[in-house]
């Protein structure tokens, strides 16, 4: 169909409000309802569609709704990417993580005695208090800070010195 500007400029006049409000029903959205009839009658305008007389308001209010539906559909496509990027992003973190704890688990049974490695362990993964662990392993809170201050210390001057320490 062959519009003057005239006659578009009334059809749009006339439209743009109903089909604003079919926009917006479906996408909720404002700034995105605005959008999309935009984009309908910039459609309208350079492809110049042929339209039977009397029909051009269920035209414009079809395009306005299929318009909106092929926005929500770019945005599930986009948040489905966006989440199985996160989802491959997180699987690698937690791939790096379990690389680095296997690297750190080597270092202490490689690197520490067996008492370092117990008080550690009661430390760390039992969560004990300094006192908790000195009685477990009967000997002094005083005792406990000294190989754990020591144990730690081992473990950062191996990491500093391999590859793997990223610091």
């Amino acid at each position: 169909m062959d519009y003057s500007k005239h006659q578009f400029g009334l059809m749009f006049k006339e439209c743009y409000p109903m089909m604003y409000r079919v926009a917006y029903s479906v996408l909720e959205d404002e700034e995105s309802a605005k959008d999309a009839v935009n984009q309908v009658f910039t459609e309208l305008w350079h492809k110049q569609p042929a339209i039977k007389d009397g029909t051009e308001r269920a035209y414009l209010l079809t395009a306005a709704r299929n318009q909106g539906l092929h926005i929500l559909q770019k945005r599930k496509r986009r948040a489905e990417l966006e989440r199985s990027l996160s989802i491959s992003e997180d699987d690698q973190q937690d791939a790096d993580r379990q690389k680095l704890m296997n690297e750190l688990q080597r270092v202490i049974d490689s690197s520490l005695t067996e008492q370092e490695r117990r008080i550690l362990f009661l430390h760390y993964d039992e969560e004990m208090t300094y006192a908790e662990t000195a009685q477990a392993m009967g000997i002094s809170p005083s005792a406990v800070n000294k190989h754990i201050t020591r144990s730690l210390s081992k473990i950062r001057n191996i990491f500093k010195t391999s590859k793997h320490y990223e610091n």
